[in-house]
């Protein structure tokens, strides 16, 4: 520290800091010392080391179990922990069963200084404090480095929030990386869904259909769904696919939309819900818990206060009781932008230039890549014809289950996204509110349809996991 003592001029510059430990070193080094040095040796040179100089990063001191790691830039040092850590869970199983190596990871980015080779700074003591925290064989990050590697690495982050960390003045926005979340994963789930038909009370042909194994999750259709671009595409097929790991995922596209009849005569609240039935008696189902997603809450709280003894459980993802036309506060502004939607859908919907389509897919998922997004405008315009796209926007714009809300007798679970702009977080609240017993959960993210690298996906897939498995 010979600058910081003297007083000479030191230097400083950003960058991204890694700091990592062995969790449970002490405990380990208890059990077998030498073993344990032995190994933690082996996976440094075959593992750790490999992967910290192929994504250009310095390590600037170890202390034992743990080191101190300079990359110059988050995404670097993010690729480099994932790899580490995930090779590492492939190499624990070969070790001993009660002592495996388990390295925690905390990253951070920000000013440093540089003297005699080592680094200072709160950019150092937020990495190792994040550390701290993180449990063993995974990797706490500060928002700072959520914001620049978000959608540019392989992995689902959950937010947890502001953090009080040891030492540290201000609270640190904290997000976790879940590593079995990554895009592969989603391959250990059959790929083949089951598609069959059933008609509805007016004799409506619905397409609907099964995949996945365990017990039944019922999903309401929502905006323009279509069964077969929903499970391939990028933009539903994370989210499916997660569903039905633990259960056995029925859903079904609405009349007018997807691989069921476009030519219908009614589109209500009321037909959507006799839609929901006759799918659930096709599927041979009494009682089971229903997943409404966006506008599909207001099908799920009808057909729930409608038949109350075939609803289990009740999760409403980003739902509203009222459509925009309906809410208290509308303005004038507000129609004018309704009717101007409703016109642009009708001379827009089937343009080969996608400007239309994409000004709603930057409303619904703003923070999706380009990828995503093209997906999202290729899945608008092959599920419905611009008429019934008209149709489906009037007739949700003028939703209103206000009265039905507390007539809810099953347990439920609302979640919303925060930052929305398309449904907004207050219309989620009202929904909790209204419900008797309910239960609210707000999720980190700016996205409506929830995307596989949203930080609020990992909470969203945990609660909905809990609420289902709790008696």
């Amino acid at each position: 520290m010979g600058a910081l003592l003297s007083g000479e001029r030191v230097e400083r510059r950003l960058a991204a800091v890694l700091a990592a430990d062995v969790a449970g070193y002490s405990r380990l080094m208890g059990l077998d010392e030498e073993g344990t040095l032995a190994r933690l040796k082996a996976v440094r040179k075959a593992i750790v080391d490999p992967s910290i100089a192929s994504h250009r990063g310095r390590i600037v001191k170890t202390t034992g179990d743990g080191m101190l790691v300079e990359f110059a830039s988050s995404v670097d040092a993010m690729r480099s922990a994932v790899e580490i850590q995930r090779r590492m869970a492939q190499h624990n199983p070969d070790g001993p069963h009660d002592q495996p190596i388990e390295f925690r990871i905390g990253i951070h980015i920000g000013d440093i200084i540089f003297d005699d080779n080592d680094i200072f700074g709160d950019g150092v003591n937020i990495a190792a404090r994040l550390e701290g925290i993180c449990d063993p064989g995974g990797i706490c990050i500060s928002a700072v480095v959520y914001d620049q590697v978000d959608r540019k690495i392989d992995v689902t982050f959950k937010s947890r929030g502001l953090q009080k960390l040891k030492n540290i003045e201000r609270p640190v926005d904290v997000y976790v990386a879940v590593l079995n979340a990554a895009v592969g994963a989603s391959q250990t789930v059959s790929s083949v869904q089951q598609v069959q038909y059933c008609r509805s009370i007016d004799s409506v042909r619905l397409a609907y259909s099964q995949v996945g194994s365990g017990p039944p999750l019922v999903k309401t259709a929502n905006w323009l769904s279509h069964l077969e671009l929903d499970w391939e595409l990028p933009i539903y097929r994370y989210m499916l696919v997660e569903l039905a790991r633990r259960n056995t995922l029925v859903r079904y596209d609405a009349r007018g939309s997807g691989l069921s009849d476009w030519d219908v005569s009614e589109m209500s609240l009321d037909a959507w819900v006799s839609d929901l039935k006759a799918v659930v008696d096709a599927s041979g189902l009494e009682r089971f818990p229903l997943f409404g997603y966006s506008q599909g809450c207001a099908v799920s709280v009808a057909f729930a206060t409608r038949y109350p003894e075939r609803i289990s459980k009740l999760i409403l993802y980003g739902g509203f009781a009222t459509g925009r036309c309906k809410r208290p506060s509308v303005t004038q502004a507000d129609l004018d932008r309704y009717n101007a939607t409703r016109t642009l859908m009708r001379v827009g919907w089937n343009s080969d230039e996608p400007t239309f389509r994409q000004l709603l897919t930057s409303q619904i998922a703003p923070t999706a890549t380009v990828e995503q997004a093209a997906a999202f405008n290729i899945i608008q315009r092959k599920s419905t014809s611009p008429e019934n796209a008209v149709r489906f926007y009037e007739t949700v714009s003028n939703f209103d289950i206000t009265e039905l809300l507390p007539k809810v007798s099953a347990p439920t679970l609302v979640l919303h996204v925060r930052e929305e702009i398309m449904q907004p977080v207050q219309e989620g609240r009202r929904l909790a509110a209204a419900i008797p017993g309910s239960r609210f959960v707000s999720l980190p993210g700016k996205n409506h349809a929830l995307l596989e690298n949203d930080p609020g996906m990992a909470q969203f897939l945990e609660e909905v996991r809990q609420f289902l498995e709790t008696e």
